[in-house]
């Protein structure tokens, strides 16, 4: 998950990670709002509006609100699809793992910390 400040500029910052699995049929999204990183970086977004947004991007993958009574694809689809607003995602990158947990939490290292 990124956050876009000035989308006619393409600059962006990874804020959180969302991991589906569709043979162990988990979904879930990790995220945490970098304070410094943001007022630093985007001073025009309020940081509760961020942390609103994404919390409603965890709230579909735990299956909460309209979106997230869809099936497990379904929220998925509505997860990655492309925007031209400050919350993107990236493209969809495959993989393979027996742990989607431990997974999740290495990418979020990896990729958001």
């Amino acid at each position: 998950i990124r956050v876009v400040p000035r989308v006619e500029r393409e600059k962006f910052f990874n804020e959180g990670i969302i991991l589906f699995c569709k043979a162990l049929g988990f979904l879930k999204v990790m995220y945490e709002v970098n304070e410094k990183k943001l007022s630093s970086f985007c001073t025009q977004m309020e940081l509760s509006d961020l942390e609103d947004y994404l919390a409603t991007f965890g709230n579909i993958a735990n299956g909460s609100g309209p979106i997230g009574q869809y099936t497990l694809a379904e929220r998925v689809r509505w997860l990655k699809a492309t925007r031209s607003t400050v919350i993107q995602t990236s493209k969809t990158h495959p993989g393979l793992t027996t742990d989607p947990s431990k997974k999740l939490v290495q990418l979020f290292e990896e990729l958001v910390k």
